[in-house]
C-alpha cells in the first residue's frame, strides 16, 4: 500500500486497483467460514487485519472494515442460496459488498428513512438515495435497507447488484481524509430487483441495520482507530528521536517524555479494550456494551493522541510531507460512523441505569458461538500472513 499513498493523497480519488488487490488476499473473508472459502478466523483476527492495514493506510483499513459490514448482513440474514452465491465470491475477492442505511434527511435516525421498495409481481422496485456508503464506488453488491411499510416493522433489506438498471452512483466528493477510500452516494430510480434478493423477511430491515452496526461496525471502526493510533505513536517517537534540542534528542526533554508516555498508555488501554471486545464476540458472549465502549475509547484516545502528536511535532506537523498530518485527518473520519461518542455514552448510561435493551450479541449468540467453535478447530489455520 505504501507506494500508492502519495498518489492517493495528491489526487484525492478512489484507488480501485488497490482495493481489489487487498480483497484478493482473502482478508474480506476473515469471518466467513471455510465451507464458503473464507478464513474462518473470527473477529479478533479481523480486528488485527484491519488494525495492521490502517497503520499504513487508514483509507484501505476503512475499505476492509466497510466490506465487513456487507459480509455481516449475508452471514446473519442471508438464506442458503444467497450465502452459497455470494460468500465464496467475497472470500476470493471477486465481490466487494457494502451496506447502505443512512439518508441525507434522516442521518443516524434509521426509522426516519424514506427510500422505498414496492412489490411488483416477482420483483421489488427501489427508489431513493443513500449517502455516506463505505465502498460506494468500488462495491459490487450493495446491502440496502429501505422502507416497505410504515413504522419500525416497515423496513426491509435487499441485495442490489451494482449493474442493476435504475441504480446510479453520485459523483465522488473528496473528503478531509481517507483519500483513496470511496464514501459516497447510491441513487435508486425505479431500480428493479428480483424478490429473491430480499434478505430475511419483510420487516427485518431494522434488525439488519442495527446488528450490522453493533456487531461489525463498532469493532471494525475500533480497529481502524487503533491502527491509526499506533501509527501516530510510532511517527511521534521517530520524530522525537531524530530531532535535536539543546544538544540532545527531543525525546530526552522531560515534557516530551511525558507526552510520549501518555500516548503509549492510551494506546495500550485502547488495544486491550478492542481485543477483549472482539474476543467476547468470537466466544458468542453478550458484549454490546464492550463493543460500544471499545469504539468510544479508541476514537477518543486516538484523537487525544493526534493532538499530542501535533504538540510534539509543532510546526513540522503541519507539513503534508509528514505522515502525522495524514494520520490526524484520517482519525477524525472514524468519529461519526456506527454512532458518535455522544451516542456511545448515551447507550452506556442506559447500561448504568439498567434501562438497556436486549443485546444483539445475545440475540445472535448461537450463530456467533458456532463460529467461535469452528475457528478453534485444529483443522482451521491459526494465522495467515499480512504483507501490508
Amino acid at each position: 500500500m505504501r507506494p500508492h499513498i502519495a498518489e492517493m493523497e495528491e489526487s484525492r480519488t478512489i484507488h480501485y486497483g488497490l482495493s481489489r488487490r487487498i480483497a484478493e488476499q482473502g482478508w474480506i473473508g476473515v469471518t466467513i467460514g471455510t465451507e464458503h472459502g473464507g478464513m474462518g478466523l473470527g473477529h479478533l483476527a479481523k480486528t488485527i487485519i484491519i488494525e495492521e492495514l490502517s497503520r499504513v493506510s487508514g483509507a484501505m483499513g476503512a475499505m476492509v472494515q466497510a466490506s465487513q459490514l456487507g459480509v455481516a448482513k449475508i452471514l446473519h440474514f442471508g438464506d442458503q442460496r444467497q450465502q452459497n452465491q455470494w460468500l465464496p465470491a467475497i472470500s476470493e475477492g471477486r465481490c466487494l459488498p457494502t451496506i447502505a442505511v443512512t439518508e441525507p434527511e434522516s442521518g443516524g435516525h434509521v426509522l426516519g428513512m424514506s427510500a422505498t421498495a414496492k412489490r411488483d409481481g416477482d420483483d421489488y422496485v427501489l427508489n431513493g438515495r443513500k449517502v455516506f456508503v463505505g465502498n460506494s464506488h468500488v462495491g459490487d453488491l450493495h446491502g440496502v435497507v429501505v422502507r416497505t411499510g410504515p413504522g419500525s416493522h416497515g423496513l426491509s433489506a435487499f441485495l442490489v447488484e451494482a449493474d442493476r438498471p435504475g441504480f446510479h452512483l453520485g459523483d465522488h466528493e473528496p473528503t478531509m481524509g481517507l483519500h483513496g477510500f470511496s464514501f459516497g452516494e447510491l441513487i435508486f430510480d425505479d431500480c428493479r430487483i428480483p424478490a429473491e434478493n430480499l434478505l430475511g423477511s419483510e420487516g427485518d430491515g431494522l434488525s439488519v441495520a442495527y446488528s450490522s452496526s453493533v456487531l461489525y461496525g463498532r469493532p471494525n471502526l475500533t480497529a481502524v482507530s487503533l491502527g491509526i493510533h499506533q501509527a501516530l505513536v510510532e511517527e511521534t517517537v521517530e520524530f522525537s528521536l531524530e530531532h535535536q534540542r539543546y544538544g540532545n534528542a527531543l525525546s530526552e526533554l522531560p515534557t516530551v517524555k511525558q507526552k510520549l508516555g501518555q500516548m503509549q498508555s492510551q494506546l495500550m488501554t485502547a488495544r486491550l479494550l478492542a481485543y477483549h471486545a472482539a474476543h467476547l464476540l468470537d466466544e458468542g458472549l453478550p458484549c454490546d456494551t464492550e463493543l460500544m465502549n471499545a469504539k468510544l475509547v479508541n476514537v477518543e484516545s486516538s484523537l487525544d493522541s493526534a493532538r499530542t502528536a501535533m504538540e510534539v511535532h509543532a510546526a513540522y506537523g503541519l507539513s503534508t510531507d509528514r505522515r502525522v498530518e495524514r494520520y490526524i485527518r484520517d482519525a477524525h473520519h472514524i468519529y461519526a460512523p456506527a454512532g458518535t461518542s455522544d451516542v456511545q455514552r448515551l447507550r452506556l448510561a442506559e447500561v448504568a441505569l439498567g434501562t438497556a435493551k436486549d443485546q444483539w450479541s445475545q440475540r445472535l449468540a448461537v450463530r456467533l458461538r458456532e463460529s467461535g467453535e469452528q475457528l478453534r478447530s485444529p483443522a482451521v489455520p491459526l494465522a495467515r500472513g499480512i504483507a501490508s
